[in-house]
C-alpha cells in the first residue's frame, strides 16, 4: 500500500503526523522564507525511531539556477546544509523547487547551474526536484523545461517530486502527466497531492483541500494511482486528516 501523509509544522512533526493519521511527515528545518541554517526538531530521535517516514522540504528562497551570484552561491550553501541535516534525522529525501533565471536570461544558464550543483554536492539522501506552478523563466514549470533540466543532469541520481496543484496551475494536463513525467525522469519519488484554488494555467501556487478547489478529485486520484509513489498532502491543516482519509478510501 502507498504510504500517505502530510506537510506539518516543524515544532513536533511526530505529534502532528499522529494526530492526522499520517504515515509520512514532511516539514521544514527552519524558516522557509529565510537564509538561516537548518534547525532540527527537538524530538528528532523519537521521530527517527518511529514508523513515520520523513521528508524535508528545503526553503523556498533556494534558487541554484539563477545567474545572480548573490542568490546562487548562498543557495548552494543552504542546500548542502539542508541535505546534511535532513540525512541526520533519517529523511528519505529533500524536496527543492526547480528555481528560475531572470526574464532576459538564457534558460540554459539555469540548467548548467543545476549541473554544477550536483558536480560539487554530497548527496547522502536523494534530492527531489519539484515542479513549480509559475514563473515565465522557471526551470521546472513546463515539462519541456524539465526535460532540458534532466538532460543537463544526465549521469546524476536525481529524484522528482510531482505536485498536482503546481502541474494544474502550471498548465500541464493531469490526465497523462505521470506518463509524460516518467518518460523524462524515469521516476516519480513523491507526490504532493494538492487541489488548486486557481484555474488551469493560472500560474498561481495556492493549494486547496481535496475536493475544495478547481481540480476534479478523480483526476487527482488517477495521478496518485499511476505514480505509485508516497503521497504528502500540503493542504490547509484543518482539512488534512480528511484529505488523508479520502485518499485511503479511494486509492
Amino acid at each position: 500500500m502507498v504510504r500517505i501523509g502530510a506537510h506539518v509544522d516543524r515544532d513536533d512533526p511526530l505529534a502532528h503526523a499522529t494526530a492526522r493519521g499520517a504515515q509520512v511527515a514532511q516539514f521544514f528545518l527552519g524558516d522557509p522564507q529565510g537564509w538561516k541554517g537548518p534547525v532540527l526538531p527537538e524530538n528528532a530521535e523519537a521521530l527517527a525511531a518511529s514508523e513515520i517516514d520523513v521528508y524535508v522540504h528545503a526553503p523556498y528562497v533556494i534558487n541554484v539556477a539563477t545567474a545572480n551570484n548573490r542568490i546562487r552561491i548562498p543557495s548552494r550553501k543552504l542546500l548542502a546544509g539542508q541535505l546534511e541535516a535532513a540525512a541526520s534525522i533519517g529523511a528519505k529525501g529533500l524536496i527543492v523547487h526547480g528555481g528560475h533565471v531572470g526574464k532576459d536570461d538564457d534558460p540554459q544558464v539555469g540548467f548548467d547551474n543545476w549541473r554544477k550543483v550536483f558536480e560539487r554536492l554530497e548527496t547522502p539522501i536523494p534530492v527531489l526536484i519539484e515542479n513549480t506552478a509559475g514563473g515565465g523563466n522557471a526551470m521546472a514549470r513546463r515539462l519541456e523545461r524539465i526535460a532540458r533540466l534532466w538532460e543537463a543532469l544526465d549521469g546524476f541520481d536525481v529524484g522528482f517530486c510531482l505536485d498536482t496543484c503546481h502541474a494544474h496551475a502550471g498548465g500541464e494536463e493531469l490526465a497523462d502527466v505521470v506518463d509524460r513525467v516518467k518518460a523524462i525522469t524515469g521516476r516519480i519519488d513523491l507526490i504532493h497531492c494538492n487541489d488548486s484554488r486557481d484555474a488551469f494555467d493560472s500560474g498561481a501556487d495556492r493549494h486547496a483541500n481535496l475536493g475544495k478547489g478547481q481540480i476534479d478529485p478523480e483526476l487527482i486520484l488517477s495521478v496518485c494511482r499511476a505514480a505509485g509513489a508516497p503521497i504528502v498532502v500540503e493542504t490547509p491543516g484543518d482539512g488534512q486528516a480528511a484529505d488523508i482519509a479520502f485518499l485511503r478510501d479511494h486509492l
